[in-house]
Order: C-alpha cells, then sequence, then structure tokens
C-alpha cells in the first residue's frame, strides 16, 4: 500500500487580489523621488477605470504583484514603410516576408536594452521571471511595496461601481529612470481591472436557466456557411496551413471530436500551448464554449488546417506575453482572435504592446482575425464606461489586423439569398489608433481607424451548431465571425503556396484595395440593409459590417491577382490514394468550369517522388520514397481563375498493411517494465490497485503528495497501415469535487492525445482509443506523464495497452 498523509490543504489559503484586505498588513511607503536620477512618466499606464471608480484602501505592501515591462520597437519609421511595401503587389519588397530573426534585428529591442531594463529591475528588489524571445517583454515578480517604489506609483484597491467589483490599481501613472525611458514603452500588471471577456452570443431560447443542450444539431453547419460564402468552391482544405486560435480558457478534445464525427471531417489533432503556465485544458471554465466554437468553426471551413490552441492568463500581462509567444514561435500563418475589451477601459500602454507584436506578425506574413464586439457600437456596455459611450473593441481596433463584424445570413439550402446587419455587431471609431494609410473607400471617414473591416454570420437566431457542455448548442457572434475568415486565410494560404504566391500576411490593405476595385461586387456581400445603435449600412463600407462578407472563391482569384470573372473551377476530388514502391501509377484528375469552352491547365505540389502530372490532369510515374505525402492538383483557366483539391497519397513499402500489435509487455504480465521505460514502482502487481486482467499493471502516482510517474514505449508504425491506440485506465482519488488536482496527460510524440485528473475518478476501468493513423510510416514514443499534488492521493492505474494496425 502506498502511504497517504495528512491532508495539508487547509492549512495554506492563497487571497485573491479581489479580495484585498485592508488596513490590516503594512502600508506601502510613498515614493521618494531620487534627485541623482530623475524620472519620466510613461503615458497612458493608469486605468481609466480608477477615475470612475471608488477607493477603498491600500494593496497590501507584501503582497506579491507580477508585472510585464514592454520595451520599444526600433527604426519605426523604416517599420511602417516596410510594412506598406510588403503587403503592396509590385513593390520590390512584396510578399518578401521576414523571419523572427531578421524582425529584431531590423525593429525590435536590442539585448543591450534588455539587460538595462533587467539591471533596473534587480536594483530594485524585482526578480526577473522572463523575458520574452522577441525580446518585446521583460517580466518580473515583486512585492506591492516594490513594484510602486520601482516605478514611483502607489497600489490601491477599488470598487468598480458598474461591475461591483473590487480590484486594483496604480494611483499615478507609471515613472521610470529618464535613461531608461528610452527604451521602455510602458508598464502593464499594475492593475488588474481589465478582464477579456468572449465575444459569444446564444439565442434566447439558451440563455434560460433551464436550458439544456440539444441530442442533435440545429443551426448552420459547415455545407451551410461553407456553401453560402463559397467555401468549398476555392478547392482547398487548409492542408499545409497553421491556424493559432487566441485564448483564455481551455476545451475538451471528446468535444472537438463529436464535432468532427458529426460532419465527416478529419484533420491533425488540435494541441495546446501553454503561455505563462496556463493550461486550461484539464478544467475549462465559462469560457469553454468560446474555444471549442473557434476551433470547430475553423474545422468546418479548413478542415485539414492544423490548429494551436495559444491558452494564456486573463490579464494585461497575460495578453501581451501571448502575442509577444505567437510571433516569436512563427509556427503559424493565421491567428483568430474571439475575446476583447473596450478601448476606453483599457490602458493605451497595454494596447501598444500588443500591437507592437501585430506590427511583428504583419512583417512575418501572418494574417490576424479579430471579433469586433457584440455590443454594438457601445462596447463598454458591460464594462466599467458603460452603455453611453460610443466605444470599440481591443484588439478588433488595432490597424495590424482585421475586425470581423456580424451579419443575419439567410441561406436556401447550401446557397446563399441575403444578408442583413446584425443588431448588436461591434463596430465605431477608435479613440486610440489613427486611421492606417490603407483604411480608404466609399464610405471611409475621419481621421481615426474605423471598425470593422470585414463581417460574416454573427446573429445567433441564425447561429451555428456547436457541440460542446456535453451536447449541441447555437452559437453565434462576432466570436463565430472571426474563426470562419481565418479558416479563409487558411484556405487561401493553400492555394497561394500552391501557385507559387505570397501568403496572405496583413490582410486589411489587400482587402481594402480589392473592395476600392471593379471587382468589389463579385468578391464581397455588400450588406445594405440594418444598423447597430449608432451606425447603419450603407452601400460600400460602413461601421456595422464593414466591407462585407466574403464570396470566397472570387476574392481569392482577386487576392492572387487573377481577375474576378466570377468563373469557378472545380477540382474533383479522386479521394486519398495508396500505392506501393515500384508500382506503376495511372490517376486522371479532372476538372470542371462554371464558364463554357475554357482549357484548363493542371498542376500539382507535393507529389510523391517518381510521380508527375501532366498539364492535361494525368499523374503517372513510378513511386520510389516510402512516406505520406500531401498532394495539392490545382487546375487554372484560360482567365486565370483556379480551383484544387488536396488529399493524401500513402506510399508502402512494396506490400500490403498486415495486421499487428505493436506495443510490447502490454498487459505488463513479465513482471518488468520492458520494453516499456517507467519510473520507479510503477508496474506493480500488489493488492492496492486491481489490474484490468491478469495480476500485473502499471500504477502511477497514489502517493498523496507530491509526486510525478512516467511510463513510454516507442513504435514504429508501417507506412500504409491504419493504427489504433487503446488502453484501459483506472482512476481511483481521495480528491472531492471537480477541480483538478492530479493530472495524466497521454501524448503521441509531441501531440497530447488526453488529458485525465481526480475528476474523471471512477469506479472500475475504462478503455480509451485513438487513431494514429497520421504516424504511419514514423516511430512515434507514446508516453503517459501522472502528476500528484502534495495532498489527497490520486492513482492512475493503466492495463492492457495496445497499438493494433490494419
Amino acid at each position: 500500500m502506498r502511504p497517504r498523509p495528512l491532508a495539508l490543504a487547509a492549512a495554506f489559503a492563497v487571497l485573491p487580489l479581489t479580495a484585498i484586505s485592508l488596513g490590516v498588513t503594512a502600508a506601502q511607503a510613498a515614493p521618494t523621488p531620487n534627485a541623482a536620477s530623475p524620472r519620466v512618466a510613461l503615458p497612458n499606464t493608469v486605468t481609466p477605470a480608477v477615475a470612475r471608480s471608488e477607493k477603498k484602501g491600500d494593496v497590501p505592501a507584501a503582497q506579491q504583484l507580477s508585472v510585464a515591462v514592454s520595451l520599444k520597437l526600433r527604426n519605426t519609421a523604416e517599420l511602417d514603410r516596410f510594412l506598406t511595401a510588403v503587403t503592396t503587389p509590385g513593390a520590390a519588397e512584396y510578399g518578401k516576408y521576414l523571419t523572427p530573426a531578421q524582425f529584431t534585428a531590423l525593429y525590435g529591442p536590442t539585448q543591450a536594452a534588455v539587460e538595462q531594463v533587467k539591471s533596473f529591475l534587480k536594483s530594485q528588489g524585482l526578480t526577473v521571471a522572463s523575458v520574452s524571445d522577441n525580446r518585446q517583454v521583460v517580466n518580473a515578480q515583486g512585492t506591492a511595496e516594490q513594484i510602486a517604489k520601482a516605478f514611483g506609483t502607489h497600489e490601491s484597491a477599488y470598487l468598480d461601481p458598474q461591475q461591483q467589483r473590487t480590484f486594483f490599481a496604480n494611483d499615478a501613472a507609471a515613472s521610470v529612470p529618464a535613461d531608461l525611458a528610452e527604451v521602455v514603452q510602458g508598464v502593464s500588471g499594475l492593475n488588474n481591472h481589465t478582464v477579456r471577456t468572449t465575444r459569444l452570443a446564444r439565442p434566447q431560447s439558451q440563455t434560460a436557466p433551464n436550458a439544456t443542450p440539444n441530442a442533435t444539431p440545429s443551426g448552420f453547419g459547415p455545407s451551410q456557411y461553407d456553401g453560402a460564402y463559397k467555401l468549398n468552391g476555392m478547392g482547398a482544405d487548409g492542408t499545409g496551413t497553421t491556424v493559432a486560435l487566441w485564448e483564455f480558457d481551455g476545451y475538451k478534445s471528446a468535444n472537438l471530436s463529436t464535432y468532427d464525427t458529426q460532419y465527416g471531417l478529419s484533420g491533425p489533432a488540435v494541441s495546446t500551448v501553454s503561455v505563462d503556465g496556463a493550461n486550461y485544458d484539464s478544467a475549462p471554465g465559462g469560457g469553454q464554449g468560446e474555444v471549442e466554437l473557434d476551433s470547430e468553426i475553423v474545422r468546418g471551413v479548413a478542415p485539414k488546417a492544423t490548429q494551436l490552441v495559444y491558452e494564456a492568463p486573463n490579464s494585461d500581462q497575460g495578453e501581451i506575453d501571448m502575442a509577444a509567444k505567437i510571433v516569436a514561435d512563427n509556427r503559424v500563418s493565421v491567428i483568430s482572435i474571439s475575446w476583447g475589451s473596450c478601448e476606453p477601459d483599457t490602458t493605451a500602454s497595454s494596447m501598444t504592446a500588443v500591437d507592437n507584436s501585430f506590427k511583428q506578425a504583419a512583417a512575418q506574413g501572418i494574417s490576424i482575425f479579430s471579433a469586433s464586439g457584440d455590443d454594438g457600437s457601445r462596447d463598454c456596455t458591460r464594462s466599467t464606461s458603460g452603455s453611453t459611450v460610443k466605444a470599440v473593441d481591443f484588439p478588433a481596433s488595432s490597424p495590424h489586423q482585421t475586425g470581423v463584424g456580424g451579419t443575419n445570413l439567410k441561406v436556401s439550402g447550401t446557397t446563399y439569398t441575403s444578408e442583413s446587419a446584425w443588431s448588436t455587431a461591434g463596430g465605431g471609431v477608435s479613440t486610440v489608433f489613427a486611421k492606417p494609410s490603407w483604411q480608404t473607400g466609399t464610405g471611409v471617414t475621419g481621421t481615426m481607424r474605423t471598425v470593422p473591416d470585414v463581417a460574416s454570420n454573427a446573429d445567433p437566431a441564425s447561429g451555428f451548431a456547436i457541440y460542446t457542455a456535453g451536447g449541441w448548442q447555437v452559437y453565434g457572434g462576432t466570436s463565430a465571425a472571426a474563426p470562419l475568415w481565418s479558416g479563409y486565410a487558411a484556405l487561401f494560404n493553400q492555394k497561394a503556396k500552391a501557385a507559387g504566391k505570397p501568403v496572405l500576411g496583413e490582410a486589411s490593405p489587400k482587402l481594402y484595395t480589392v473592395a476600392n476595385s471593379a471587382s468589389y461586387g463579385t468578391t464581397f456581400h455588400d450588406t445594405v440593409t440594418g444598423k447597430n445603435q449608432d451606425f447603419s449600412t450603407k452601400t460600400g463600407y460602413d461601421q456595422v459590417t464593414g466591407w462585407g462578407s466574403p464570396i470566397a472563391d472570387t476574392l481569392s482569384t482577386a487576392l492572387l491577382g487573377g481577375t474576378s470573372t466570377g468563373n469557378t473551377v472545380t477540382v474533383t476530388n479522386p479521394g486519398d490514394q495508396s500505392t506501393a514502391t515500384g508500382t506503376a501509377v495511372s490517376l486522371q484528375v479532372s476538372a470542371s468550369d462554371s464558364a463554357g469552352g475554357q482549357t484548363l491547365t493542371f498542376s500539382a505540389t507535393g507529389l510523391p517522388t517518381g510521380l508527375s502530372i501532366s498539364s492535361t490532369g494525368l499523374i503517372t510515374g513510378t513511386a520510389t520514397t516510402a512516406g505520406s505525402f500531401n498532394v495539392t492538383v490545382t487546375a487554372k483557366d484560360t482567365t486565370n481563375a483556379t480551383g484544387s483539391a488536396s488529399f493524401t497519397w500513402t506510399v508502402g513499402t512494396g506490400s500490403t498493411c498486415t495486421p499487428a500489435q505493436l506495443l510490447g509487455n502490454g498487459g505488463f504480465e513479465t513482471g518488468t517494465a520492458a520494453p516499456w521505460t517507467a519510473s520507479s514502482g510503477v508496474v506493480d502487481n500488489g493488492t492496492g490497485e486491481a489490474a484490468h486482467s491478469g495480476s500485473w499493471k502499471a500504477w502511477m502516482d497514489g502517493y498523496g503528495s507530491a509526486h510525478t510517474d512516467t511510463l513510454s514505449q516507442t513504435v514504429t508504425i508501417p507506412a500504409g497501415c491504419k493504427a489504433t491506440f487503446s488502453f484501459w485506465v483506472h482512476i481511483d482519488t481521495a480528491e472531492t469535487g471537480t477541480t483538478a488536482y492530479d493530472k495524466l496527460t497521454v501524448q503521441a510524440g509531441s501531440t497530447t492525445l488526453a488529458t485525465y485528473s481526480n475528476a474523471n475518478a471512477a469506479a472500475g476501468y475504462v478503455q480509451k482509443s485513438f487513431d494514429l493513423s497520421s504516424f504511419a510510416g514514423q516511430t512515434v514514443t507514446l508516453k503517459f506523464t501522472g502528476v500528484e499534488d502534495s495532498s489527497l492521493k490520486t492513482s492512475f492505474v493503466i492495463d492492457d495497452a495496445s497499438v493494433a494496425t490494419s
């Protein structure tokens, strides 16, 4: 039996910063100016909420706080010139995007500036926690007193009268020594007032307290919105592209799988990227529906696109760090954002820090689509400023991304019939960002940035079928519009790569160019009926729906530099192919054109080595190399209208797949771990936990103290084979409630297949299965990692594992 120590959890408590004890602990000392080092105030570092809230007292001097110091970009005039050139067809630098290293070398903060900031922070007694890879953010920690002194301000507790919640904030602008002001943009984390919220909306019938999920889907599915916007006419499925989802909550993979199964979709497994240690997937919160909505709509539009879910703490610092990490990682070509905050209740300093990373994204060819908000032209309705203030949503107001508004879509089957404005779609005029040079055209007025740029279906009354919370829901909101446009960008990028053209990159300058051309009427649905509180739709651009919703196939043709004639080229997908090395291949791919008399010319990318395609679409040759190949076949007519189809071509080693069980010692009945690699004591035949069959099993954790166990085995999955990884798991716990304290993570290589916790405890064993067919032709390590916290034991017991091929 494994020992169980006495529970210690009740002996310690962490007080949330929103429940600050006033007048009990030592107060912060007043900041003392240093005459030898004159200070410079950093503008826009006080949350506007301070002026509208009631001060309740001091933040305790010893309270731990964390701040993000944002550094200024360099050579900003040259950067602005480059960002214009890289999105302008015909310019020498058009489409010549930078790598993160090139951007940092040309425009990012210098390493010397980073060291200068670190030295200052350390001299104030603060701990430097991290520096972003793009050198734009230095994170530090310390007490409220240390941080207040370091930045020449004071931390107080306030009551927000609109939201009736307590928050902390600096009373006056942060300041730094004059020499440091040359490199520091701002300081975030001095307040915790701004909370990013989802831009998700439900029909009235689903907002009632007794509303329950549906057993079957209602609302728009992929065939309807793909057909209405002609996304399915692009001849692409997202193969070879990657989309980042910008999130402050988590998701359940099982819900995403149910959506895929319902609509016959398949694609790469969705995976999570943690920012600042955040990972909500084991116990998602109130934003779970948002994350699953984002993922499911991207999957519905671009099923073969890889999705990376970036999860960050919901704070100014978390948002800044997420922006910096995504662009520094440089793993994606599209970012979908469905969370936001109203401009008047967010510090301009923090918004500028995020926008600096968006400038880097634009320079690297990354497209960003952000929901414009669900409170019409009064975006602060649910925030401190209230419903009387005209306001727009951030990040949608940033000039280096594309703001997406909302409509009510009407269809006949899968055919577009009409569209009107959604009455609460976000839109209006920024008070922070000036109008960018590309924002021109009929309906564009003023000197400040206006929002949105484009739109698509968002009204929950014409909402989307989404699987979440144990059933089918109908969701809308500009949260649904942003991932739809992000999925479109993934399809476009696939087509652009196949045609040897640059990816979309910063989308707005290019979209405005098309909207201001003769092609506007064939590339956008211009919404001319409806309004939000203060703005009405009209011909051309408006502050409710922007330029309108996409006619995806012709819009792509225009963006690729062709003439948008309205011709639609459709390539008939031949389906996934498999062959053996040394075997001759002959496959005819066919296509059709909506215009008669057109001659179609075929090309292909990603063909297996040894195969080629003729101009008439005949693929011939003999495959010489085993593996899995992502193939895209494109057909182009004489007007440059194109269509494409993508499929997987698996090349085996010359024989069909022989069914086999690949894992060794799957039931652990040899009494030893081999060929598994396991922590000491994991392979066990004790009586404390029963085996699923036989006498032996792998018993992970169960100590009731901080402990980590691992169990792994490496297998090679033959090319051309389908593979299913299955195992039986029993979770036994002394924990209570639904909070995930102890966790079991299951991985295949770097892909997380599932995460379980004490919240999943149940009597007996449950079998879990995962499709590993995407690893055919590869060697992959299957790994279980059990992590137990410091009290109350949880046992994760594994038995009868197998990898079966067919």
